[in-house]
């Protein structure tokens, strides 16, 4: 929510500053400057991937409006309390964990499955680090979309732009008193590729990668945790090694969280 919040402001910010030089509304209107742009960057966008991709654009969006947040200090406190108790009742004591928790995400539960199965650690580490390389892969291949239609659409602008040129430049006639008037309705083409490109699409493009590392620094978090707790390492232990993955901030939430437990 904070990112289309921003965008929103980001764009009546660039309107506002045009309405306050002396810039009418109603000159950066232009049917055919969006048919142009949006359109044509449409189609270029999907001549350059599979319909499959393109179609998954929605839920992208979704994503990167979302609000969704990664909590790793609960998370691994969450870790610290399934090794304690994995430990005073060993590793079968997860099938209750598994099944009897609706709100563990799908993720965890495969891992710990896996451990349950009696599969072999180094096993379980690849199974889990494939599954996140390409759910990883997905969430790059979504981004690339919108960074290639911010690449496109400046293009298609200045297509807009020059065509709308050559049409006034093919009509001059004697009169060049309104020359201006007409030469700026071609520059709107610009206007709205630079805009798409700058203030919509790169951003989205952008959020999406930077969602995209912090859910595979979580999927590296739950992986050595499933480890450690398939190898019955101290939960003390496993809480120390995890905290690794913290910054500063999330490091003082844990250790709260910690304190809390131990009151």
């Amino acid at each position: 929510m904070s990112s289309l919040i921003a965008m929103i402001l980001s764009i009546v910010a660039v309107i506002g500053a045009f309405i306050l030089e002396g810039g009418h509304i109603n000159g950066l209107v232009s049917l055919t400057a969006a048919i142009i742009v949006f359109v044509g960057t449409a189609c270029a966008v999907f001549a350059s991937f599979p319909l499959e991709s393109i179609k998954k654009t929605p839920k992208m969006m979704k994503i990167a409006f979302g609000n969704k947040k990664n909590d790793l200090p609960k998370l691994i406190y969450y870790f610290k309390d399934v090794s304690t108790k994995t430990r005073r009742n060993g590793l079968l004591s997860l099938e209750s964990e598994i099944s009897g928790n609706a709100e563990v995400d799908p993720y965890i539960k495969k891992g710990l499955q896996m451990v349950v199965d009696g599969l072999e650690p180094q096993s379980v580490k690849s199974t889990l680090e494939l599954q996140m390389e390409m759910m990883s892969e997905r969430h790059h291949s979504g981004a690339e979309i919108f960074g290639a239609s911010g690449g496109l659409s400046p293009t298609l602008g200045i297509i807009g732009t020059v065509l709308g040129l050559i049409h006034v430049l093919g009509n001059l006639g004697g009169d060049s008193s309104n020359l201006g008037e007409v030469i700026a309705p071609a520059f709107i083409c610009t206007f709205y590729g630079l805009a798409y490109a700058n203030l919509f699409a790169i951003p989205i493009a952008a959020k999406l990668k930077a969602l995209d590392a912090d859910e595979v620094k979580e999927k590296m978090l739950i992986i050595e945790a499933v480890t450690l707790i398939q190898e019955g390492v101290n939960p003390n232990v496993i809480g120390e090694k995890l905290k690794s993955f913290l910054d500063g901030k999330q490091l003082r939430e844990y250790e709260q969280l910690d304190k809390g437990a131990e009151v």
